[in-house]
């Protein structure tokens, strides 16, 4: 029965990262616009605002201040981003601790199949819930770095 359980246990590992990689994908694809504007728009912005400070009349150090003015809307930008990102994978990754934790109780009270059947359903769960919030995210994003939907 041990080598069954295991087996039963690998084949749900495998769903789950199957699963997970359909949340990356799923986030890569709808978080795609706002990658671009600050890949691309800010960046650009950015390029832009940078050779303007490129003058001789000026001084090494106002050059350097002023490309460092330049750079901020795009590090802003970056740092919203990234914040936003690490709390979805923050709640992700709690909400599944709470079905790992759960697992393990069941495996101590050697509930078996059910534990591993209760694992898989409350992983699904857990990433269903989160997907949903994913559209929230795009939306509040693009709200902060005002990017409209006819815009890439």
């Amino acid at each position: 029965m041990d080598h069954l359980a295991a087996a039963e246990q690998q084949m749900v590992s495998e769903r789950m990262r199957k699963k997970l990689n359909e949340v990356n994908l799923a986030a890569q694809s709808q978080l795609a616009p706002v990658q671009d504007h600050i890949n691309f728009t800010l960046q650009q912005s950015y390029f832009k605002c940078a050779y303007e400070c490129f003058d001789r009349r000026r001084k090494q150090e106002e050059i350097s201040n002023c490309v460092e003015h330049c750079s901020v809307p795009v590090l802003n930008a970056q740092q919203h981003f990234e914040n936003e990102m690490a709390k979805f994978q923050e709640r992700l990754n709690r909400s599944l601790m709470v079905c790992q934790d759960k697992f393990e109780a069941a495996k101590l009270q050697r509930v078996g199949t059910d534990a591993i059947n209760d694992l898989e359903s409350c992983v699904n769960k857990s990433i269903e819930d989160n997907m949903k919030t994913l559209p929230h995210l795009v939306g509040r994003l693009k709200a902060s770095f005002s990017i409209s939907d006819q815009t890439k």
